[in-house]
């Protein structure tokens, strides 16, 4: 039945597309596996330019005529970030009076500070610009939603992530070398990875992932150990041989890669900010405005219980579920 109400009347507009990784890509393809039917207008169908200090990200050049000939049938539209295709999108929607719904993925005012300096007053009024014809704009916390709708968001609706257990899970008989702190992300500036390499802690620092602000890190912090992108197994492993896993971020609005290191059996140190705060619990994770109390406290906690807590309340059918009900708001 759930599957039955996924066809190409369902379209997805997305300036975020593979092969970036990141937790909207992610997120766009586990709703895909789910509901392989969605139509979606991502970059690869578009001449694109590269964001300046961010080589990965294409932005595209959007044609309307094309865009006028994807979204003519759909009875969905869904819009998931706010760059060029999002914003083509939203401009053909309100022009030929359709609803649309839209999600607020990424901080994009805090991303723009940290990246370019851009101050969040310029920006935020945009975003809310952006979202404001949305029937429902998608928020994965509560924490999130309470912060936009001090801003002045309206319509927000909660659509939660999940984890996939069959890739991510435990293995109690892999060797970890204590100490093993662990950082897996993109690696750039608004991460705030330099809190977690100035940790004053025994044992070794990995930093699994690549970004603009890899090379500069590398130089500054020749101890720690920069294993680049990882993926499938590879990735898994790193998860599980982790004693900690420190998320250093308080830009994101969610934070995919803590339900990854939990389903793993990996406790994870954390700031008090949206995600975290919306994700652990004391069993799972520990959280403090010092980020080394946290560590001190998150390496004492049970690796089971962290295993047990994702596949209690993470799930990404019914993740895709709540996607489908939202679009229908």
């Amino acid at each position: 039945l759930f599957r039955s109400t996924c066809c190409k009347m369902i379209v997805i507009a997305t300036d975020a597309w593979k092969p970036q990784v990141n937790g909207v890509v992610s997120t766009l393809l586990k709703i895909q596996e789910e509901c392989p039917e969605i139509l979606f207008i991502t970059p690869d169908i578009f001449r694109c330019w590269t964001c300046p200090g961010y080589p990965e990200i294409k932005l595209a050049k959007v044609t309307m005529h094309k865009i006028d000939r994807l979204l003519s049938d759909a009875k969905y539209i869904h819009i998931a970030t706010e760059g060029p295709i999002g914003f083509a999108v939203r401009n053909w929607c309100v022009k030929n009076k359709r609803n649309f719904t839209t999600s607020y993925h990424t901080k994009f005012p805090e991303f723009l500070w940290h990246m370019y300096k851009i101050p969040t007053f310029l920006t935020y009024p945009y975003m809310k610009w952006f979202h404001s014809k949305s029937s429902a704009v998608m928020i994965a916390t509560d924490s999130l939603k309470a912060d936009l709708e001090q801003r002045g968001f309206k319509n927000l609706v909660k659509w939660t992530r999940g984890v996939d257990l069959k890739q991510f899970n435990p293995n109690p008989n892999i060797y970890r070398n204590k100490w093993f702190w662990l950082y897996v992300g993109r690696v750039s500036k608004e991460k705030n990875i330099e809190a977690f390499l100035e940790l004053q802690v025994d044992g070794s620092k990995f930093v699994v992932g690549d970004g603009p602000d890899r090379e500069r890190l590398e130089k500054k912090y020749p101890d720690a150990i920069f294993t680049g992108k990882l993926t499938g197994d590879d990735l898994k492993k790193m998860y599980q041989m982790a004693d900690v896993f420190v998320f250093p971020s308080k830009a994101d609005t969610f934070g995919l890669v803590i339900l990854e290191a939990l389903a793993c059996g990996t406790p994870v140190a954390a700031y008090p900010v949206t995600g975290p705060i919306d994700i652990l619990n004391d069993k799972v994770g520990a959280m403090n405005e010092s980020l080394l109390k946290a560590c001190s406290k998150a390496i004492k906690l049970n690796r089971n219980d962290c295993y047990e807590f994702v596949k209690e309340n993470y799930d990404w059918k019914k993740t895709a579920q709540m996607f489908i009900s939202n679009l229908k708001v």
